[in-house]
């Protein structure tokens, strides 16, 4: 008895499908290096971050974030700062500072000295804090707490103008 398969009973593929699986594949192929293509630039040296963020005259987004034991902040990055969507937004108009307070994972202590201070400078109450500074470091504005609705609704949030209409090139 033979079991049910799609595939003909002869030993190769015969053209048609050959080209047929050949295209899918490749499409395929395509998709995860777009995927991959797609991967956002967290700083975590914030003066790093404020320079290239003057340099490029391009807003700066601080993530105050508990990476590995906040189910709100892993919430935001999966929902969010993992989609397509926002990467393409980011990448024109953002420059992204991950500040974590993780309970797990080691950090730097330089990092988690930077990070208190930061932490202390924007008076962060809780977790996930996201702080929108301009061009010249100066807080814009900022959410406290997961903001439902995906990368559409945290970029209307940001309510950031095309970089060209602000003068930002």
């Amino acid at each position: 008895m033979h079991s049910p398969s799609c595939l003909p009973a002869r030993a190769g593929l015969p053209g048609k499908w050959k080209s047929q699986v050949l295209a899918a594949a490749l499409l395929t192929f395509f998709c995860i290096l777009q995927v991959q293509a797609q991967v956002l630039n967290w700083q975590t040296d914030f003066a790093r971050a404020k320079a290239a963020a003057t340099e490029s005259r391009r807003f700066m987004l601080l993530d105050f974030t508990g990476s590995d034991w906040c189910p709100w902040c892993i919430r935001m990055d999966k929902e969010v700062f993992e989609r397509p969507a926002f990467a393409d937004f980011a990448a024109k108009h953002l420059v992204l500072v991950k500040l974590d307070f993780p309970r797990g994972k080691p950090q730097p202590p330089a990092e988690k000295v930077q990070n208190e201070q930061l932490a202390q400078k924007f008076k962060i109450q809780g977790y996930p804090t996201y702080v929108l500074l301009d061009t010249a470091g100066n807080e814009v504005r900022r959410q406290e707490g997961y903001l439902p609705g995906g990368p559409v609704e945290f970029i209307r949030w940001l309510g950031l103008p095309s970089p060209v209409s602000a003068g930002v090139r």
